[in-house]
């Protein structure tokens, strides 16, 4: 079998691997536009009972053979986010990674379970500037508009940065851990 080159090795997001300890065994999880289930992944590896959700069937499929392959049950879920949402219910963490739909935010905030958290990472304007990714002003967040975003859940822990992504890539990226009180 040959493997990827390393730095195309799919992995979670940093910010999830500095937040992931708050994903517990038995925690209900939802991952929005879920792509092939990095988060998804990483939340039932924790014991989560985690919903996927992705409009993009072949994306799911290759989620779905990961799973299996690493003995995960994740219940996956082919939804047009930028449609009506299906009855999800709540959540003790609701992750929405590289997705950006200022319109849902407040269902996604009402996804969260009181107690619960928003975990959010997606791109800024600035990353335009380093030739890949979402080009559209839809897509992209303005500096400091995040926490805004996320009102009116509490912001434990936020970011702006400039990261590595792999061997070749940088990404310009907001990230935000908020809790519905």
């Amino acid at each position: 079998m040959t493997m990827p080159p390393v730095s195309r090795i799919t992995r979670p997001s940093t910010w999830f691997l500095w937040h992931g300890h708050r994903v517990g065994p038995g925690a209900r999880v939802v991952d929005l536009a879920c792509g092939e289930g990095r988060h998804s992944l990483a939340a039932a590896a924790r014991g989560a009972r985690v919903t996927a959700v992705d409009r993009d069937e072949a994306r799911l499929a290759a989620a779905r053979e990961r799973a299996e392959a690493q003995g995960l049950t994740i219940d996956w879920m082919a939804a047009d986010l930028e449609e009506p949402w299906p009855e999800l219910g709540g959540f003790d963490a609701v992750l929405v990674f590289n997705y950006l739909d200022r319109a849902k935010m407040p269902q996604m905030i009402e996804l969260v379970e009181p107690g619960g958290f928003l975990m959010m990472e997606t791109f800024l304007s600035t990353q335009r500037e380093l030739g890949w990714g979402p080009t559209s002003d839809d897509h992209l967040l303005r500096p400091g508009e995040l926490a805004r975003l996320v009102a009116p859940l509490t912001v434990l822990h936020g970011r702006e940065v400039l990261e590595a992504v792999d061997a070749e890539r940088w990404r310009a990226v907001a990230s935000v851990l908020a809790v519905k009180k």
